[in-house]
């Protein structure tokens, strides 16, 4: 029998002659990995910084025509930025260094819509430069937004402009220190000024970019980097942006189209990508991106708009909680600085995530591997009990499957002690980076059991925690 009669996994039946020593041998099953990608799922929350012309005309989308001039903060400080950021939890940052309208946050050789053409620094700034110098000594990894979309470049929609776009990511690339993520937005083509045309033009999102060839470039200047857009390659968009990924969140998917068929950068059924595919062609777990206010950019009149610590705590769970990540954008106001309510939101949030982790009440309590505090050790079986040194208090459970191993388990469900029968208090179904529990109300007891449902092969976890959330 491959499980004993308690549902534990017969180790030297599945691992043979070597024993139980070769669980930390574990055989992946399925898409796997990278090593980008785990260090990426170690992240799970940070940060993005939408700043640019838009902040200074109050708009969300420029229009490409807009001048350099506009963008003056008056008391731009990045590190004062990147503490803020870190008091939220965020491990790291990135920032729109060309959005749609074509301004460049960077002195960029590619064109004259950039900081260089502003009295900002008298002409001399870099906000790419201070915001990769601040992350780094704030300990926070540095990426990058650049749009392909370029609502002010006269070879826009024309083959040259592919390489105008090359020659930018390679700027960045190469210029800035380590590279965490590379983020490629899906708006593709319209209206715009384009050198002063002021036409709509469409481009063909499946061919126009040669993603295959920018993405090879990308690999080459940071191989370290993941790379973001609606298809990946490495981590996909979630589908919405709530910040939500969905109740079942496979971090394997195969990709489709909108109305079926292979899936485009700008063209992705966003439903699949909420969901995943059990079982998918690749790895491409899913990134929740969501703004701290309604807008992506700073408006004065959504000051009182800001979300609750509380708010945040739940997308965290819907997000994280999920196998995902949460990219919370927190958008600079005119000074170069976050609103003091923006702080304070986020504030809230770390707080709350910090005494809700700080102790896990199922440390010690049953097999070392999932009770340890790391995720180089794992575990092999279909269920484990735990029994605490005390009665404890808790209504927040965390698992974590070893994701060098694949996504293996199709549904878990945890029990407690209730006299002499157990009684069933928590399910969910797919588990990947991290699956978080969160129960209707606390529960008192001591003696605690997990049980895999359903798995597509022996199911390898790394690690059960319980938690009493903050109120």
């Amino acid at each position: 029998m491959l499980f004993d009669a308690t549902g534990v996994l017969n180790r030297r039946r599945f691992l043979g002659a070597a024993g139980a020593a070769a669980v930390l041998r574990a055989e992946a099953v399925g898409a796997v990995p990278s090593a980008r990608q785990l260090r990426w799922h170690e992240m799970e929350t940070y940060a993005f910084l939408h700043f640019t012309v838009n902040t200074f005309t109050d708009k969300e989308w420029g229009y490409g025509d807009e001048s350099p001039e506009l963008f003056h903060p008056t008391a731009f400080d990045a590190a004062a930025l990147m503490d803020g950021l870190k008091s939220g939890g965020m491990k790291g940052v990135i920032l729109t260094c060309k959005h749609h309208d074509g301004f460049c946050l960077w002195p960029t050789k590619t064109t004259e819509h950039s900081v260089r053409r502003t009295e900002w620094r008298d002409g001399r700034g870099d906000v790419v430069r201070e915001i990769s110098t601040a992350a780094a000594k704030a300990g926070l990894k540095f990426g990058v937004y650049v749009s392909p979309w370029d609502r002010n470049h006269a070879a826009y929609g024309k083959p040259e402009y592919v390489d105008v776009y090359r020659a930018q990511l390679r700027e960045l690339l190469t210029g800035y220190g380590p590279i965490f993520e590379v983020w490629h937005d899906g708006a593709n083509g319209g209206d715009g000024f384009y050198g002063g045309a002021r036409e709509k033009r469409r481009i063909d999102k499946r061919s126009y970019y040669d993603w295959p060839g920018t993405w090879d470039m990308v690999r080459k200047l940071q191989p370290d980097a993941v790379i973001f857009s609606d298809i990946g390659p490495d981590i996909r968009w979630v589908g919405n942006e709530k910040g939500f990924a969905g109740e079942t969140c496979w971090t394997t998917i195969t990709p489709e189209a909108e109305k079926g068929g292979p899936a485009a950068v700008g063209d992705v059924n966003t439903k699949i990508n909420n969901t995943g595919t059990r079982g998918g062609m690749q790895w491409m777990p899913a990134e929740c991106d969501v703004s701290i206010r309604p807008g992506w950019f700073f408006h004065e009149k959504e000051n009182s708009r800001v979300k609750t610590p509380e708010t945040l705590f739940d997308i965290y769970m819907k997000s994280v909680g999920r196998g995902g990540s949460f990219l919370l954008n927190v958008p600079p106001d005119r000074r170069g600085l976050l609103h003091e309510a923006d702080v304070a939101s986020l504030r809230g949030f770390g707080a709350m995530l910090r005494s809700t982790f700080a102790t896990d009440l199922a440390k010690g309590s049953g097999p070392k591997a999932l009770t340890d505090g790391r995720r180089d050790t794992h575990w092999s079986g279909t269920s484990a009990e735990f029994r605490l040194r005390a009665l404890a208090v808790f209504d927040l459970i965390r698992v974590r499957e070893h994701l060098p191993s694949g996504q293996r388990i199709d549904g878990v469900a945890v029990d407690i002690r209730d006299g002499s029968d157990w009684k069933q208090i928590a399910t969910a179904t797919s588990i990947g980076n991290c699956r978080l529990l969160r129960l209707t109300q606390p529960v008192t007891t001591r003696e605690i059991r997990l049980r895999v449902t359903g798995s597509s092969a022996p199911p390898v976890l790394t690690e059960f925690g319980l938690y009493r959330i903050s109120s």
